[in-house]
């Protein structure tokens, strides 16, 4: 299929190592949950450090569509005028969430305690990702959902008149639906309940809380138990946007990769939840130096130094899937550098993601000479080198786009994409950052087709 807003991309391996310091673009579920509670506070929330990718700017629009004033007023920096909870006014037309499922999923928590109606679409990405798994949940609270086979999008949400507390235990670790009950439960009276039975990121109880909502968090195991205090009144609050961890992993991986490389990543957000990746980098070898390490608003933050290394392959294990769930793609290119077999265990999750993300990245990895194998829910990649020379269908998946970007610039022979016009969805500037880091006047790296 012929599509003249295809970016079909080629990356080779640089002329010169990486080197310089930068910063990558502020972290995507901050920038979301920052925009939505600010809509919800009473008063002006003001942020800085926004990320402004076509998902968070649609998060943006959902807000203004429901009554709160949203406005850009530099680079990076919002002002948000809250309506307060309950209320939210009826969008006068249908909420187009674009490709993302964080938004679509939150906004849905926030509709369904609303007693309002709405009806959100996305693009052909979206529309193909499973909804129920927040729906379902949410029903309980009052609220009614009519979407297309399997609840999909586009979605119809009458909102509950007199909601109801939401007391659930979730089945598949998700922050995304967890959040969504959160946020459902700030609008119906007493105590909403959600339990995890694994972590998975709580950038929402962390802002939840620095805009005044009472949660308590017990720990059970390898989970969590999450109470929320209903009808809070939120106040406005302002939000220092840390930059995104799932973004700094792609620089990060390309230092560590390409010899003689050096690269420090400035106010990187460093929550525990998120950072899975960075111990499995480690554990494979990377020395990864954090230093001015600080809070900001709720959350850990600090600058992240990588450099060339030698890497191995190692076994991760399940349990750390939910803190990387968006690095596995990025990973399994590591992987294929580094000497010896990785295994990563348990990736269900990774088939509902943008694309089916397991066999996408095992196709990435093939296509371009790497021995890779699925077996169950596992990946088995077989490093050694990566040989390059093929081209990656990315399925219009941000993440597998960057990931075979930087495979490319460790490969032999160079990897092609066929396609790197979503890379904006989540990271702005991306291609124009990786060629600036080529030091010594080196030849850019990656190149249009």
């Amino acid at each position: 299929m012929h599509n003249s807003s295809l970016r079909p991309l080629l990356s080779r391996r640089p002329t010169a190592p990486l080197t310089g310091t930068m910063r990558v673009p502020g972290d995507k579920s901050i920038s979301h949950r920052a925009l939505m509670f600010g809509a919800l506070a009473v008063g002006e929330t003001r942020i800085s450090g926004l990320l402004e990718g076509e998902d968070v700017l649609r998060t943006a629009a959902a807000m203004r569509a429901l009554g709160a004033e949203v406005v850009q007023e530099g680079p990076g920096a919002w002002r948000v005028a809250g309506r307060g909870i309950g209320g939210l006014q009826e969008p006068a037309d249908v909420l187009d969430m674009g490709n993302s499922g964080t938004a679509a999923r939150l906004l849905a928590g926030i509709l369904a305690s609303h007693p309002l109606f709405a009806v959100m679409t996305g693009d052909a990405s979206l529309r193909r990702r499973p909804m129920r798994r927040v729906t379902d949940p949410l029903a309980q609270c009052g609220a009614r959902f009519a979407g297309r086979e399997g609840g999909r999008l586009p979605l119809a949400i009458e909102g509950a008149r007199d909601a109801l507390p939401i007391d659930y235990v979730v089945p598949v670790p998700s922050a995304q639906v967890k959040s969504a009950l959160l946020l459902c439960g700030l609008n119906a009276p007493g105590i909403t309940r959600v339990e995890e039975r694994e972590a998975t990121r709580d950038h929402s109880e962390n802002m939840l809380r620095h805009f005044g909502a009472t949660v308590r968090v017990e720990f059970a195991g390898h989970g969590r138990v999450i109470e929320l205090e209903g009808q809070p009144e939120l106040r406005a609050a302002d939000v220092v946007v840390p930059g995104d961890p799932s973004s700094a992993a792609f620089p990060l991986v390309a230092a560590l990769l390409v010899p003689g490389s050096r690269l420090r990543i400035e106010g990187v957000g460093l929550n525990p939840l998120r950072t899975g990746l960075f111990t499995t980098l480690r554990e494979m070898g990377a020395v990864l130096a954090i230093e001015n390490a600080r809070t900001e608003g709720g959350e850990p933050v600090g600058d992240i130094v990588a450099e060339f290394a030698s890497l191995r392959g190692i076994e991760v294990p399940p349990e750390r899937a939910p803190s990387m769930i968006d690095e596995y793609p990025i990973l399994a290119v590591v992987a294929a550098a580094a000497s010896g077999t990785t295994r990563m265990r348990g990736l269900k999750e990774l088939r509902v993601k943008e694309s089916d993300r397991l066999s996408a990245t095992a196709a990435m990895l093939a296509a371009n000479g790497v021995k890779v194998v699925i077996e169950g829910d596992d990946l088995i990649v077989e490093g050694g080198g990566i040989p390059g020379g093929g081209l990656v269908e990315t399925h219009m998946d941000h993440r597998l786009a960057m990931s075979a970007l930087v495979m490319g610039l460790a490969s032999r022979d160079g990897v092609a994409v066929d396609d790197a016009s979503f890379i904006d969805t989540s990271f702005p500037g991306f291609v124009e950052l990786m060629n600036g880091a080529v030091g010594n006047g080196g030849v850019p790296a990656l190149v249009a087709r």
